[in-house]
């Protein structure tokens, strides 16, 4: 208890506390305490309750004096006086008083130059297993030596009141540059957790000249490195599981002077409608060591139903990322050679891969662009397009250009190739005449793109997205390439494409002082 010192925080008289306990352990512990029930492979399953994802609106950062300047403040990263995340902290810590706590010493960062030590208290053993398979583990030496430079108090059980602690609800997310403290209230959802020593990095990288990433990467056997940026659905995940090449990471990385870098130690997938034939090798990591969240499952036989989507459909797995048979261990690469952002386009107008000069990269990085279906509502009858900065918006502290320009320094640095991928749809706009992109045209696009067979095609600009598209790829009919070629009427095709490049225009905007020469590069919004 003394060489924990947990009383810096206010926490002097808890019943127990267990620091670093085995998977094993914290899974048996899990179940004896009734935080969740073993599945018949082996995994924890449990439920997190009224949160079964993050809780955006309830995230907040401590305005502090030293840091106030390169916040951007707004809807992600809402203000809060630090006498006010003070009253927090006394509270939590006050809730924690005489239980059984779990705490968690280790790192993210795989890169030993850029790595924080990062301490974790949790009031459930569950989720104590969670960020222990999440983050990097510790050897018995740097457990013996350690000294955290964050700190996570994550106590669900506690529910704000938002007349007294300033919070929109009993839920609360808030960070303390000053401090090194993250606080996270009345949620069970991992995630927040494993986003929050995100949002940590993200603003402690920038100034060393390390770019924070929230991608998937891998690595050929020529030492190859490949980074995949992409929001939910856009296939970052499918595409980057490569038996060929092996995976750094799945979801949050850094681009150093030496080369990649994953932060984490565990991947945290999704699972709604996971099979075996599609997505084995996560399905094979569903085991003892796993926690698996809001999966429905058979109480009787633990057997998981991966298609029931009623509890939510952000049903989720945590696991070391060594029960991934081709992982890179430790999760570090080389400089990038091809950077491929996704997006899967449900308007059906975007090429389906288009190389992106430096400005249009640093462009489409900021924009974050993906479309959904459209929606059950009564009168939404087209494609919904989301746009999320820099493909992490709730995830960063500071301004985008700061990322932008974090990109742009990288591939002029190292010559990196960088494509837009399409894996929506094609022929029209989903659910009126367009087809999603065959799934074996899309793999060979993206084996073009890391083989260098796309950088010996000829390219033509498209008028209106500002991109330069191959006339030609391997084993990818000539037609699909010009999307305005596979629609039946051209003149639809041109009018639904300008509006979603009004869209990209629109969105653009925002952002305030970025450099004229990436806002050109955009797409043509007249």
């Amino acid at each position: 208890m003394s060489e924990l010192n947990l009383a810096k925080w206010g926490i002097i008289n808890p019943s127990a506390v267990h620091r670093n306990l085995s998977p094993a352990q914290l899974t048996q512990r899990a179940v004896a305490r009734e935080e969740g029930i073993l599945s018949d492979t082996g995994a924890l399953a449990v439920f997190t309750g009224k949160y079964t994802g993050r809780s955006p609106e309830d995230r907040f950062v401590a305005d502090e004096p030293s840091i106030h300047n390169e916040i951007d403040w707004g809807k992600v990263n809402m203000p809060i006086a630090p006498a006010v995340f003070d009253g927090i902290l006394r509270r939590i810590t006050a809730y924690l008083q005489n239980r059984e706590l779990f705490v968690f010493d280790g790192f993210a960062g795989a890169d030993p130059a850029h790595r924080i030590s990062v301490r974790v208290i949790n009031e459930l053993a569950s989720q104590n297993m969670f960020i222990h398979q999440l983050l990097l583990r510790p050897t018995a030496d740097q457990l013996a030596a350690f000294s955290e430079d964050f700190t996570i108090i994550c106590a669900p059980g506690f529910k704000c009141i938002p007349e007294i602690d300033g919070t929109h609800s009993e839920a609360a997310i808030v960070l303390s540059f000053e401090r090194k403290l993250v606080l996270v209230a009345g949620s069970q959802y991992a995630g927040e957790m494993k986003k929050s020593v995100f949002s940590v990095m993200n603003f402690l990288l920038p100034p060393k000249h390390v770019f924070p990433m929230h991608c998937s990467a891998n690595v050929g056997d020529a030492g190859d490195t490949a980074l995949f940026f992409g929001l939910s659905g856009t296939g970052k995940t499918t595409l980057s599981a490569d038996p060929k090449r092996k995976l750094i990471g799945d979801d949050e990385h850094g681009w150093s002077e030496t080369g990649v870098f994953n932060f984490e130690g565990g991947c945290y997938a999704k699972c709604i409608n996971l099979s075996k034939e599609n997505e084995p090798q996560i399905w094979d990591a569903i085991r003892f060591g796993a926690l698996v969240e809001n999966v429905v499952i058979d109480p009787e036989t633990g057997v998981f139903n991966f298609d029931d989507g009623s509890v939510t459909e952000n049903t989720r797995v945590g696991y070391p990322v060594e029960y991934i048979p081709n992982a890179l261990i430790p999760g570090v690469a080389g400089h990038p050679k091809t950077v491929i952002f996704l997006t899967a386009d449900a308007f059906g107008v975007l090429p389906p891969v288009a190389k992106l000069s430096r400005e249009a990269a640093m462009y489409h990085f900021v924009s974050g662009y993906t479309a959904r279906l459209a929606g059950t509502e009564r009168g939404v009858t087209e494609p919904q397009a989301t746009f999320s900065t820099c493909f992490g918006a709730p995830f960063l502290p500071r301004p985008a250009s700061v990322y932008a320009e974090l990109l742009g320094e990288k591939i002029d640095k190292h010559g990196a190739n960088v494509y837009l991928v399409n894996t929506g749809w094609s022929g029209g706009p989903a659910g009126n005449g367009g087809k999603r992109m065959a799934i074996k045209y899309t793999r060979a696009m993206v084996t073009a793109a890391l083989n260098g067979d796309l950088e010996k095609a000829t390219f033509v600009r498209d008028p209106i997205f500002n991109v330069d598209v191959p006339t030609s790829c391997p084993d990818v009919p000539v037609e699909v390439l010009v999307p305005r070629n596979v629609w039946a009427d051209k003149a639809a095709y041109d009018a639904d494409a300008k509006k979603l490049a009004a869209m990209f225009v629109k969105n653009f905007a925002k952002y305030q002082g970025m450099n004229p020469a990436i806002i050109a590069a955009g797409p043509k919004g007249e």
